[in-house]
């Protein structure tokens, strides 16, 4: 057996023993009935509470919709709904049924969701009122979707989930699903090409809430948790389903956008204990007239990804808030955060160390271990990677190598165990010669007492040779002024080597960003042009 390298971090996996014959659904809810929590609050979404027995009834009584739709076992149907208790009612009741619900972005374009539907042969869509323009005009273009069912206000000429639900039974007999069987889907982003369509399983929610949720976060029954993230988002699914259903707490779902007004009125009124973020989100919260003081909060635990959170923003909000930001990454394909700092062991500007149950390795480009202090692609092994992509053997077999997953992020370790991000591997700059991490330098702006946000990217200078650029968001009551922009370049400098700094400077109103508040740098790059 080969040794170790000082990269390569292997850790003993907790026990989460998953029955053969398993049900997602049936294990979310029916272990908090059997512990006397039917009247608990489940959800509490903007139009009301729904306790974990309404839950398990609007469960049953969706299960049995698509049953009389005639929808079977292992067929799927899309999900494209804004939060509210009509998504985790819909979502349990195709797991229940055995039928396979694939959520997705509710911010896409009409090409996006054909595209989607045809790649999922998707026999039924679920879509939000406001959303349906979209969607009525693909019923016809596809033959594999038979219906459109609306969630929300009732809509002429369509089928109404709610009057569906109202006249269907209260109880259904669970599907025979096993641990392996499809559970449901997630579409990857698309920003390298098509969307892919991520293949999970039945036993890797729970699995993630036991290895993530209850020992790193220490959430309970007694917790109110709140997610700006969305449900349709692998993040958010954990946050805000899966987590506090696995141990009975409460869950706050929101419809509308997370601005920073919006999380402050749930923060306000429903005082969640555990909230999820992302960076952007975090930054904009802090720069906000309206922040809430410490004391009108209850926030015990915060938790981000998504992003590097920048070392800036975590000790800000630290020094606000009183609690410290979690730091941790996840992806698509592994379903929730598998690398995270932990409370009372947080290390700002590093994303901790593997959640126990998680192995990590950082290698090189063909594939070799690294050692400590060397960056490389982050590799992980784990209970929850997904099955495949769906119809794509090419980028399964890229992607699903053995047991391990390749994360495309490029991360070192440094002496004391913590992995430091780097950047994507096709974000990474290569200045002089030498690697530039464009998060590093990012990090390195935001620093500067006129900056908000920052996003780097490469540029050609007239030699051909490629340099860093910066976008730039201003805080409120600071301009772009040539003193700025040479004030920045210094800034930069003084804290990191001086081949790091950016040439060129555009100051922006916002940065483009994904709906899960990802910056969109290959937008960047072609704003940037070159030469």
């Amino acid at each position: 057996m080969r040794a170790l390298s000082s990269a390569d971090h292997r850790v003993s996996p907790p026990m989460v023993t998953i029955p053969r014959q398993y049900n997602a659904a049936d294990d979310l809810i029916g272990r908090n009935l059997a512990a006397g929590r039917q009247d608990k609050p489940a959800f509490i979404d903007d139009a009301g509470t729904y306790t974990y027995a309404d839950v398990d009834r609007r469960a049953s009584q969706f299960a049995n919709v698509l049953r009389k739709l005639g929808i079977d076992i292992e067929q799927r149907i899309l999900l494209c709904m804004h939060d509210s208790i009509d998504f985790p009612s819909a979502f349990l009741g195709a797991l229940r049924a055995g039928v396979v619900p694939v959520a997705v972005n509710t911010v896409l374009t009409q090409g996006d969701y054909e595209y989607m539907l045809a790649d999922s042969r998707a026999r039924v869509a679920v879509v939000s009122a406001p959303l349906l323009p979209l969607f009525m005009p693909l019923l016809p273009r596809l033959p594999s979707l038979r219906r459109i069912l609306v969630s929300g206000e009732k809509v002429e000429g369509t089928d109404e989930l709610a009057s569906l639900m109202a006249a269907a039974g209260e109880s259904f007999e669970t599907a025979r699903t096993t641990c392996d069987d499809p559970c449901f889907w997630l579409y990857s982003s698309g920003s390298t090409g098509a969307p892919k369509g991520t293949v999970h399983v039945h036993s890797s929610m729970i699995q993630t809430a036991e290895l993530y949720a209850r020992p790193v976060l220490g959430i309970d029954e007694s917790d109110v948790v709140f997610s700006a993230a969305k449900l349709f988002f692998a993040y958010g699914l954990g946050n805000g389903l899966s987590f506090p259903m696995a141990v009975g707490a409460t869950a706050i779902l929101m419809a509308e956008r997370a601005t920073p007004a919006a999380v402050f009125a749930r923060l306000r009124t429903h005082r969640p204990t555990i909230f999820y973020g992302v960076p952007t989100l975090y930054a904009a919260m802090l720069a906000h007239p309206d922040l809430p003081p410490r004391d009108a909060s209850r926030l015990r635990r915060c938790v981000s990804a998504g992003e590097a959170l920048p070392e800036e923003i975590g000790k800000r909000w630290s020094t606000h808030f009183g609690v410290d930001i979690l730091d941790g990454i996840g992806s698509t394909e592994m379903l929730h955060i598998f690398l995270s700092n932990r409370p009372g062991d947080v290390r700002y500007g590093t994303t901790g160390k593997p959640v126990p149950g998680y192995e990590l390795r950082i290698v090189d480009d063909q594939g070799a271990p690294l050692a400590q202090g060397e960056t490389g692609e982050l590799q992980i092994a784990g209970p929850t990677s997904a099955a495949a992509y769906w119809n794509n053997r090419e980028k399964t077999r890229a992607t699903f190598q053995g047991i391990w997953t390749r994360s495309g992020d490029k991360y070192s370790q440094d002496a004391d165990g913590y992995f430091v991000y780097a950047g994507r591997s096709d974000d990474m700059l290569k200045v002089s010669g030498l690697y530039v991490s464009p998060v590093e330098v990012e990090a390195s702006l935001i620093t500067h007492e006129s900056v908000l946000e920052a996003a780097v990217v490469g540029r050609e200078d007239d030699d051909r040779l490629t340099k860093p650029m910066a976008f730039v968001v201003l805080k409120p009551g600071h301009a772009a002024t040539p003193e700025l922009t040479e004030s920045l370049k210094a800034h930069v400098k003084s804290r990191l080597a001086p081949y790091k700094y950016p040439r060129w400077f555009a100051f922006v109103e916002e940065l483009p960003k994904t709906a899960t508040g990802k910056i969109q740098r290959f937008k960047l790059r072609a704003l940037a042009g070159g030469r």
